[in-house]
Parts: C-alpha cells; sequence; structure tokens
C-alpha cells in the first residue's frame, strides 16, 4: 500500500472520517431544503431521501471495500472526496433547474404518485453520487489504518466514533445554523469546501495530483461565484422578499392590491394581505362564518385562537370586519411572525406564540369562542393535528357554544380521501359539522360545533351585518354549507396516514391541472405544447 507521510499520522484519517460523516448529514438535511419548495417537507419526501441516501452509502461501501483490496491506493480515494466535493459545489448551480426538469418531464409521463415518482429521480440524480463517493471512505479508510489484527477492533472503533461525532455535528450545523443564517445554497458551498480542503491538505503533503488540485480549486471557485443564490423561484425577479427559516422556504410576493406569502414554488398562497381593504376572494372569508355561528354573543366580544398563524390574514379581517375581537395565534415558524408585522400589517396586540398548535393546547387552560386550524400545507399535515386525540383537545377549549373552523385546503374525491378522514374524524367528535367548498380553489371549511344551530345562527347573523359585502359573502358561505354526516374513516395518534391520503389528492389535482396541455400535446406535439405556454 501507497502510504504518503501526511497519512503516517492516524490523526489525519480520524480527520477524514469525521469531515466525511459531518457532509453525509449535511447534504442530506440540504437535499429536504432544496426538494421541499417543489415536493413539500412531508414525511413521504424525507423517506425517499433517506432511503436513496442509504442505498448509495450502501453501494459505496461495497465498492470501497473492493477497492481498497484491489488497489490501496490513497490517492484514489481523495481523488473520490475530491470529485463529490465538486458535485455538492455544484448543486447550488444546477440543482434547481435539474429538480424541474425532471419535474417538467415527469409531469406529462406519469400519472400517479407524481411526487414520489419525481423526488425519488430527483433525489437519484442529484445526491446519489457523491453519497455514494462518500460512503468509499470508511472501507477504505480501515484499509489504510488498521496495521494489525491486534488493534484492529480499537482502530475500526475510533473510526467509527470519528464518523459518529462528525454526523451529530452535521445534524446540527446547517439546520441550526448555516440554513436559518446563510440558506441552503451557501449550505452546500460550506461543507464541499471542507470536504475540497481535506482532499487539497493531501494532495499537497503527499506532493502529488497538483493537476487535480488546480483544476478542483478553479471550478470550486466558480460555483462559490455562480451558487451563492439562495433563490429557489429563479424565475421570479421581482420578489418582495425570499428566504429560509429552520421550517420553511419563504416568500413575499407583492401587487399593487395585495401581498402574498408562499412557503412552496408549486403550491400557492399561504397568506394574504389586502392592501386596500376589503375580502380576500379566498379561504379566510368562508373561514369568517364562524364568529357568526356562535350563539348569543356580539363577534367584537369574543376570544378566538387560531392554530397555524401564518402572516395573520385571519386575524386582520376578523379585526378589520367584527371589531376589536380578542385574538391571539399560534405558529410554529417565528420568522413567519416577522413577516407578518414587516409586510402583512398584523397588528402589534395581537399576541403570537412561537409553538406547536397541539402542544400550545396542552399547556394552556383558555377557554374560546371559535378557534380556526390552519396547520395544513400541500400533502404537509401534521398528523398530531389530525387525529381524534386532537379534535378532542380543540373541544375542551372551547365554551359551551364554540365553533371550531378548519381550513381544508385540498378538496379531494372519492371514498376514503383526505377530507373524509378529516371529516369523519371531527364528525366523531363533535355533534354537528357543516362543510363549504370554496368557489373558484380547492379549498372547503369545516366549522363543527355541539350547537345544532350553528348555521341558523350564521343566517340570522349575516343579515344584521353592515358591511354588504361581507354580509352577501356571508349569504353564500350559508347557502354553500352543507351538514356533514359522519363516517368510519378516524384517525387517531396510533394511525393517521395523511401523508398517503394527502399525496392522492395532489395526484388528483395534478392530473386535473395538466389534462388539458397533454390534449395539446398529444394533438400538436412539443411545438404545439411550447406555443400554448
Amino acid at each position: 500500500m501507497k502510504q504518503s507521510g501526511i497519512l503516517k499520522n492516524k490523526l489525519f484519517l480520524y480527520l477524514t472520517e469525521f469531515f466525511a460523516g459531518m457532509s453525509v448529514m449535511a447534504v442530506e438535511l440540504g437535499a429536504s431544503r432544496l426538494l421541499a419548495p417543489y415536493f413539500s417537507s412531508s414525511q413521504i419526501v424525507w423517506t425517499i431521501i433517506i432511503g436513496t441516501i442509504m442505498i448509495a452509502m450502501a453501494l459505496g461501501n461495497i465498492y470501497g471495500g473492493k477497492s481498497a483490496d484491489k488497489s490501496p491506493n490513497p490517492d484514489k480515494l481523495y481523488g473520490r472526496i475530491m470529485i463529490a466535493a465538486i458535485w455538492i459545489a455544484l448543486i447550488p448551480v444546477v440543482g434547481k433547474y435539474i429538480v424541474l426538469g425532471i419535474s417538467a418531464l415527469l409531469i406529462f409521463t406519469v400519472s400517479n404518485n407524481f411526487l414520489i415518482v419525481a423526488a425519488f429521480v430527483a433525489c437519484m440524480v442529484v445526491f446519489v453520487f457523491p453519497l455514494f463517493l462518500l460512503g468509499t471512505v470508511t472501507p477504505s479508510l480501515v484499509k489504510y489504518s488498521v496495521d494489525s489484527l491486534d488493534d484492529s477492533g480499537q482502530t475500526v472503533g475510533t473510526l467509527g466514533a470519528f464518523n459518529t461525532i462528525g454526523s451529530i455535528i452535521g445534524t446540527f450545523v446547517p439546520t441550526f445554523i448555516s440554513i436559518p443564517a446563510v440558506g441552503t445554497s451557501i449550505t452546500f458551498l460550506i461543507f464541499a469546501g471542507i470536504l475540497l480542503a481535506l482532499s487539497v491538505v493531501y494532495f499537497i503533503g503527499s506532493h502529488t495530483g497538483k493537476k487535480k488540485v488546480i483544476v478542483s480549486v478553479v471550478i470550486f471557485a466558480l460555483c462559490c461565484a455562480l451558487g451563492y443564490s439562495d433563490s429557489f423561484a429563479f424565475w421570479e425577479n421581482d420578489l418582495t422578499y425570499e428566504g429560509e427559516s429552520i421550517y420553511n422556504y419563504l416568500q413575499v410576493s407583492e401587487t399593487d392590491k395585495r401581498v402574498v406569502l408562499s412557503t412552496n414554488v408549486l403550491f400557492g398562497v399561504q397568506s394574504v394581505y389586502m392592501k386596500e381593504g376589503g375580502l380576500t376572494g379566498m379561504y379566510y372569508d368562508y373561514a369568517m362564518a364562524a364568529p357568526l355561528m356562535v350563539s348569543d354573543k356580539a363577534p367584537s366580544d369574543m376570544k378566538v385562537l387560531i392554530l397555524g398563524m401564518g402572516t395573520g390574514t385571519y386575524a386582520t379581517q376578523c379585526r378589520k370586519y367584527f371589531g376589536d375581537m380578542a385574538i391571539e395565534g399560534v405558529e410554529i415558524d417565528e420568522k413567519i411572525t416577522d413577516l407578518s408585522r414587516k409586510y402583512f400589517s398584523l397588528p402589534e396586540d395581537v399576541p403570537v406564540t412561537t409553538y406547536d398548535g397541539r402542544a400550545y393546547l396542552q399547556a394552556v387552560d383558555e377557554k374560546y369562542d371559535v378557534i380556526m386550524v390552519d396547520a395544513y400545507q400541500d400533502i404537509t399535515i401534521p398528523f398530531q393535528m389530525s387525529s381524534v386525540e386532537f379534535f378532542n383537545m380543540v373541544k375542551d377549549h372551547l365554551t359551551e357554544n364554540g365553533v371550531m373552523v378548519v381550513n381544508m385546503n385540498m378538496r379531494g374525491s372519492g371514498e376514503g380521501n383526505i377530507n373524509q378522514y378529516l371529516s369523519d374524524t371531527i364528525a366523531s367528535v363533535f355533534g354537528t359539522v357543516y362543510t363549504a367548498d370554496v368557489k373558484g380553489f380547492t379549498n372547503r371549511e369545516l366549522f363543527a360545533s355541539d350547537n345544532a344551530d350553528m348555521l341558523e345562527n350564521l343566517k340570522n347573523n349575516a343579515g344584521n351585518l353592515a358591511n354588504a359585502d361581507l354580509q352577501n359573502m356571508m349569504h353564500a358561505v350559508a347557502d354553500a354549507s352543507t351538514q356533514y354526516q359522519g363516517g368510519d374513516y378516524i384517525m387517531t395518534d396510533d394511525k393517521a396516514p395523511v401523508e398517503l391520503l394527502g399525496m392522492q389528492v395532489i395526484d388528483q389535482l395534478i392530473q386535473d391541472e395538466v389534462a388539458y396541455y397533454k390534449g395539446i400535446y398529444a394533438e400538436q406535439g412539443l411545438d404545439g405544447l411550447l406555443q400554448s405556454l
């Protein structure tokens, strides 16, 4: 075995193992943030990321062991680490284009499980190769570091410990430090730079690979110059704000009439603020029926809790139309709350607690007249906020005639869809349930209470509203509301397959959206499709 001077001290081998383990975890977490704005951050996407990376690492382990036995030359190992570093550095430059390109190709060819297939293919193309190369590190280092069978156990154990410690650091640093501070793109560049520096130190110390070092450093410098942008929606050039938090990709766009928050570049609007006042034309308008469903109490005297506050659209609209209601919100993402004050004019006297919605209910004893549950994004539905146990907790925090309103943002159809599961689960807890589909959108609003007269209350109170637009909207909500009879599709803390159910609806929505373009492609080919776009 060729042994350069720098490898005579096993410390460098241990450091190699440490930084390799750290980089693998950092890339895995970076992968989730690269894919989330396009495919969501659901458990399904995480499963795909973890599964493909495990496959890559396993294949790398096998190849690395065979390669080390066949040709025990450390130059090859550090050459592979150098290639992995450059590949990872290229991800911020071309990764998002590859992800969108794959999505564009598959959306016309895949009829079912689009998110699974697209996310899997994107992972395979973008992340498998560099992690395969990093998977070769451990078996190769074992070959280079074990001097005899007498100390093989201690040496392998030490390598494993360095790898584990590196992996721990590589887990916490991106999540809590680098991604919130500088973004996903620069995080990839940081860890690519660490791997490249490791390889450069080796080749300089062993007086070999001068050309490799020069070429790699030049490519890395170009990646730093071209890949520093954290813009996922690269086709947008007039965004008011784009950034990342611990939990979300965040995008604020603005027109003369409204300000919009999106947490996913492909799945629409999460919050909206109307600059000139007026109704939003979205599900928030429908949800404002909830205070009017409560018996014997003026909306201005009510206490309202919003679980999933976002930037406070519901709170702002309720204050605008119903007066100084006592409103408080719970939002797990503190950065969204910061944006709500800066761009969405959320009143300073509306308190927002940075916490998980269910955990907040467990921690407080307050009763509310209205509780809005608005914590569902695309297929990212927290299972702990979709179960019988959760809705029982909501009910316990409502006043006697209180009303819960739930925004179900995907209007599924067919037996056993996500909305049927949610509605059946809620109906098993509350005595009366009404649903209303939001006209022109995929949202469905669900109103639940133990007050059987909730719809009559809405009709009566709507007629007393001074604002004509709101009065017409409330009458429209009353007309669109149908009483829901519960069934047997019940979700519990033990069993709540929300990701798979949500994915089915996403597939259906995608099929509906692209059916028109598929027809053009079938009749007129690619030229006709491009002209229609």
